[in-house]
């Protein structure tokens, strides 16, 4: 399994704009595209950030995800909310 974090900080009060966008991005995501397994979205305690986990069946599926209409519609309205994002890939081990 393909893991994605993503660690969004948004300008000082952006946040309740920003995380409408975000629900309906992971939403879709899950609803939308077989090959996304998990999309949990969580709000820090200071809520000046949000952290997404995603599990993806591999790096086909992720790259798909990408280029779907939601995920771009997504990207473009959260673009001048976001002061700063942090992506990073795993891959998921098992016993």
């Amino acid at each position: 399994m393909y893991v994605v974090t993503v660690t969004f900080e948004p300008h000082a009060g952006q946040m309740e704009a920003f995380l409408p966008h975000m629900l309906e991005n992971a939403r879709r995501s899950l609803e939308d595209e077989p090959g996304c397994h998990r999309f949990d979205v969580c709000l820090s305690e200071d809520r000046n950030s949000v952290f997404l986990y995603e599990l993806y069946t591999d790096l086909a599926a992720f790259m798909a995800h990408v280029e779907t209409a939601h995920f771009k519609s997504f990207d473009v309205a959260v673009a001048d909310l976001v002061r700063h994002k942090t992506v990073r890939v795993y891959e998921l081990i098992t016993n």
